[in-house]
């Protein structure tokens, strides 16, 4: 483990991305959000996943200089076309129209397809925050995870964030895979060589495991609330919500049809829609209620569980979001910690590229 400086690690993939074909603007774009996944502490979405989106381009899956195009349009809602564009770039430019809409008429939606991954869900969603709106961010992916008494790959991880404007507290971010445990966190326990918790993971035959690996051999992820709580069912609800909203609205593909990220497997032939879908939205806090009293009672919200008895006065409560800023301090006075595996990779892509790392 070696920690890098954020402007390294930020000039590096802009570069990377611009080698690709980016323009620029594009380019600090994706970077940008890249590294704030790091600064977040989402490890498995930062820089860690650039080769990644690298390796889609060279397949000819991703179109670094795409055209977007608004297909379908009222007031507070609209339907963008990525065209095959990287997700980095496509849901930003959704969420600022998302955000015009609101402006406009309160609340403004955007459906997002013919994208790819979009990096953390946190990062398009808090675009809201600045301008007092409540800002959303959806997103199908591959199929990993198995429905509720299936052992099939149908849906992705499915993330769903809302994040909430909270004055002078910040905010309020829930970021979350609808899945118990998200992809990233199989291959952090992957490079660091360690077991993962059971009710995460079942085998190609539908037993539970630890083999972070058994993904790779045909297994499949568990929807959210699986394991010994046999509450799975709800994780699959949400799953199948956001790939709806991401997928079956916008025209995008869903279900076991989403294409995958990694650039080694093809996509199916038969599929229904046009890449991967995202969903997006803003809300005016002041379409609802007086900015400065919404904000009163958030404080008073937060002021409330966070002296809510605690089981062990040494753990705190913890307000969604608030893990990942304290890390976002730390890592900003302190750099980024990389993972050896990580570190190599992106060597090699250095290299590969002539772009040193």
């Amino acid at each position: 483990m070696n920690t890098f400086t954020i402007q390294h690690l930020r000039t590096f993939a802009q570069k990377v991305f611009m080698h690709c074909g980016m323009n620029e603007s594009d380019a600090n774009q994706a970077a940008d959000i890249l590294l704030e996944a790091d600064l977040r502490g989402i490890d498995s979405h930062g820089v860690a996943r650039l080769s990644g989106y690298v390796r889609l381009w060279q397949k000819g899956r991703a179109n670094m200089h795409p055209h977007f195009q608004i297909v379908h349009e009222t007031p507070s809602t609209a339907t963008v076309d990525a065209d095959g564009g990287l997700g980095l770039v496509a849901a930003p430019y959704a969420m600022n129209i998302a955000i015009e809409k609101a402006k406009q008429a309160g609340t403004g939606w955007v459906a997002i397809r013919h994208s790819n991954h979009f990096g953390i869900a946190a990062y398009h969603a808090m675009m809201a925050l600045p301008h007092d709106m409540i800002g959303i961010a959806l997103t199908n992916a591959s199929p990993l995870v198995a429905p509720t008494h299936s052992k099939q790959r149908m849906l992705g991880t499915n993330p769903i964030c809302y994040a909430i404007p909270a004055g002078t507290h910040g905010s309020v971010v829930i970021d979350l895979a609808t899945s118990t445990a998200a992809n990233g966190k199989l291959e952090i326990a992957q490079r660091a060589n360690k077991k993962i918790p059971l009710g995460w993971l079942q085998d190609k035959n539908g037993v539970d495991t630890d083999d972070p690996n058994a993904l790779k051999e045909g297994g499949v992820l568990l929807p959210l609330g699986s394991g010994k709580t046999e509450a799975g069912h709800k994780g699959f609800a949400l799953s199948a919500l956001v790939d709806i909203l991401s997928g079956v609205l916008s025209g995008a593909n869903y279900g076991p049809w989403v294409p995958p990220f990694v650039a080694f497997l093809e996509p199916r032939t038969d599929m229904p829609g046009k890449g991967i879908g995202h969903f997006v939205g803003a809300m005016r806090v002041d379409a609802f209620h007086p900015v400065g009293e919404f904000y009163a009672h958030m404080q008073r919200w937060i002021d409330a569980f966070k002296s809510a008895p605690r089981i062990d006065e040494n753990i705190p409560v913890i307000i969604p979001g608030e893990p990942e800023t304290k890390t976002k301090t730390d890592r900003l006075l302190h750099g980024i910690p990389l993972n050896n595996l990580v570190i190599e990779d992106l060597n090699k892509l250095g290299s590969e590229l002539g772009i040193p790392f």
